[in-house]
């Protein structure tokens, strides 16, 4: 028998979760597309199976690698397909005229790049606008040397304004990303009209005025919430990925014994103590305290003491039916990866992310 350790793939769930993208992106009475962010293996949930589950429903595809752009392509999607980190070498012009991909421009280097490529056709580009984000894109003061660029080219096709919020799910709010992006938006030609994408998981939910032509929803499509104050839930997302296991086996200890490396967790009274098989080799993170929650037979308890590579121990003394074989829900179903990741410090997106290989993956 097989090691009772699985990640559950619910594709409706993920098909769902578009939608409700779509939905809000919407209400302002002007449907805007979506591209549906499948970077990272699709946040973990394997780029071909989240494709193949949104074909058909899916306006466009955005990611990072171009290797996984061409298979998509070589596998038979016809979206569009963006480049979010645009070109890193002069050969990949020519990849994505051949492949029909847009590529994200951020820096003059590469927009020097399409105009050296000599295409036999125009590139439509998506041009980053640095807003405030400060990590890619371009600054106001830069704009007059982009449009400069852009007039001797005549290797661009259509260009699409875009900016990345930083704080869409914080206190500070987007105004002031807004701001700079009109103000640079105000700058553009009117001969020259663009098309707008602004609005991440985040903006969707929170600020939908912002959904313009094109948004851009990450973890919301895995059922992830980007708020730390609220919950999935009450956005009707819904979990994607379940990951399951089962309990090894129990120990009876008596008060004043400790569980684990370091003996972190003593016992203070006659504890059952339940071990998973589940450990940081397969993704659970190795910082989560004991206290994270964890569902055992459909009930809620908690973890204990430190997790180790293979397995994770948990407080069975309140479950008394509980025991081996018992099923085990690490996150998904019935309790959320984001209260998971939170009492671990972290968020949503690096569960999924850190899903290790060995974790067999079961669609439903």
């Amino acid at each position: 028998m097989s090691r009772p350790i699985e990640a559950r793939i619910d594709l409706a769930a993920l098909r769902h979760n578009y939608l409700i993208a779509k939905s809000h992106a919407a209400l302002q009475g002007r449907p805007a597309k979506a591209w549906a962010v499948v970077k990272a293996d699709a946040y973990g949930h394997g780029l071909m199976r989240a494709a193949k589950a949104l074909d058909g429903v899916a306006d466009g595809f955005a990611l990072l690698d171009l290797a996984d752009a061409v298979a998509l392509r070589d596998s038979g999607f016809r979206q569009p397909i963006l480049l979010l980190e645009g070109l890193f070498e002069p050969d990949e012009v020519t990849v994505c005229a051949e492949y029909g991909l847009i590529p994200v421009v951020h820096r003059i280097e590469q927009l020097q790049m399409i105009r050296a490529a000599a295409l036999p056709l125009r590139l439509p580009i998506y041009l980053k606008l640095n807003t405030g984000m400060n990590r890619l894109g371009f600054t106001l003061e830069q704009l007059p040397a982009v449009r400069r660029e852009l007039a001797v080219s005549g290797a661009i096709g259509a260009v699409t304004l875009m900016t990345h919020f930083a704080e869409a799910d914080g206190g500070r709010g987007i105004d002031f990303q807004l701001e700079r992006f009109e103000t640079m938006r105000q700058g553009w030609p009117d001969t020259s009209p663009v098309e707008i994408s602004l609005a991440n998981s985040a903006a969707i939910l929170r600020y939908p005025q912002t959904a313009h032509d094109w948004v851009r929803p990450g973890i919301m499509l895995y059922g992830g919430c980007p708020f730390a104050e609220s919950d999935a839930a009450s956005f009707n997302l819904k979990p994607v990925m379940t990951l399951h296991s089962r309990i090894l086996a129990v120990q009876e200890i008596k008060p004043g014994e400790r569980v684990g490396y370091g003996g972190v967790f003593e016992a203070t009274r006659p504890t059952r103590v339940g071990i998973i098989a589940c450990g940081y080799a397969d993704g659970y993170p190795r910082h989560a305290p004991g206290g994270t929650p964890i569902l055992v037979a459909g009930q809620r308890t908690e973890t204990l003491g430190r997790v180790s590579m293979d397995m994770l121990a948990c407080d069975l003394t309140e479950l008394p039916d509980a025991g081996v074989d018992s099923p085990v829900v690490l996150w998904g179903e019935g309790l959320p990866a984001d209260e998971v990741a939170a009492a671990a410090g972290t968020i949503s997106y690096e569960l999924f992310c850190a899903l290790a290989r060995r974790v067999p993956v079961v669609e439903v």
